[in-house]
């Protein structure tokens, strides 16, 4: 278990440069990295009757990393830790998980599967004809990175979570009050309704500003979610309006239909791990301003030796004034914390 303190370290903000431009299919990210520079592409992949997006970068010499996005997010979140395992030596591949961004909505977004996911990840691996795979994730995208690697050991070099833990008592969530934002949006038509009063780049921006706080987004009786942040509310220093815009536009595409019903209307289908043993590395990163950190049983999870359980090859780490978007506010420290994961693990050939 380590502390990193990102104040005692250089931030360099600018050294990953990603640049944006064309239509949305042809978007592309760059950074200049010493006598090389490194292009995000993008592709298609048909996938159990989708076509599913999905960004990458690298050749692959050392192995493949695939990037697990969660809500209010898109393979963009993963931008800056894309360039440096490419740079690294490896192939970053960030897929946009069904009904998100680029990819296509299922036929009936309100019959969504939580395993589903797990399968569609199992048919990109196939489809890209990677045999096995480190999973960097956050969000609902740790579970299914966590569940993956317990269902296919074969297919999975290592995984690397982001601010959610494994093995705690979900349940306990349901000590919390009703203006809980997963309770709310759990609500068939509450979120669509709130939502509905503005525009998609005012929900994104206030759903960013909610979930980067420390403290659990939670509305009075008499309010709904959108109303906990208003324009007069900053965005985080960390998250420009470049970086809104390019969120926006991918949600003016895919809408909310889907990202409601999964992760909100469909995770309580997840199974339980039970006494299931990871065979892989797992890496458990939290920073402790995460909101998801106050939750009941996650800290308790973190530090009392559950996750050890199951994970023989288990290290955690915490920073200090990690939000719930660390790999985005802190893009350096992650990288360090990634890049040092895959080197004490390689791939064998």
């Amino acid at each position: 278990m380590s502390y990193l303190n990102p104040n005692l370290l250089p931030r360099e903000r600018d050294r990953d440069r990603v640049v944006v431009h064309g239509e949305l299919d042809t978007m592309a990210a760059a950074t200049e990295q010493p006598q090389q520079i490194t292009e995000i592409e993008h592709a298609h992949l048909p996938v159990r009757g989708l076509s599913l997006h999905v960004a990458q970068a690298g050749k692959g010499e050392l192995g493949t990393v695939v990037f697990l996005h969660g809500f209010p997010e898109i393979w963009y979140s993963w931008r800056h830790q894309m360039l440096a395992v490419a740079a690294a030596g490896y192939r970053a591949v960030a897929p946009d998980w069904r009904g998100y961004g680029l990819s296509d909505q299922p036929p009936e977004p309100e019959a969504a599967e939580y395993d589903d996911l797990i399968e569609d990840l199992l048919a990109i691996l196939d489809a890209l004809a990677v045999p096995k795979a480190f999973l960097v994730a956050k969000d609902f995208g740790a579970l299914v990175a966590y569940d993956f690697a317990l269902c296919h050991p074969n297919r999975t070099c290592g995984v690397m979570g982001l601010g959610i833990p494994f093995g705690n008592d979900a349940s306990s969530i349901n000590t919390l009050p009703e203006g809980l934002y997963i309770f709310r949006w759990a609500q068939p038509g509450r979120a669509e309704a709130d939502f509905g009063r503005y525009n998609i780049k005012r929900v994104v921006r206030t759903i960013y500003i909610l979930f980067s706080k420390s403290e659990i987004p939670m509305a009075k009786e008499d309010q709904e979610i959108m109303d906990l942040a208003d324009l007069s509310t900053p965005l985080p220093e960390w998250f420009t309006e470049e970086d809104l815009d390019v969120y926006s536009s991918l949600y003016e595409k895919s809408g909310f239909r889907y990202p409601l019903q999964m992760p909100y209307r469909s995770l309580h289908k997840r199974k339980p791990i039970g006494d299931a043993k990871f065979q892989v590395p797992v890496f458990v990163v939290m920073g402790e301003k995460d909101y998801v950190y106050k939750f009941p049983g996650v800290e308790s999870a973190m530090k009392d030796g559950t996750m050890e359980r199951h994970a023989p090859d288990m290290k955690i780490t915490y920073i200090p004034e990690g939000s719930h978007f660390v790999q985005e506010q802190f893009p350096d420290y992650v990288n360090e914390l990634l890049l040092a994961f895959l080197k004490d693990h390689p791939v064998d050939k």
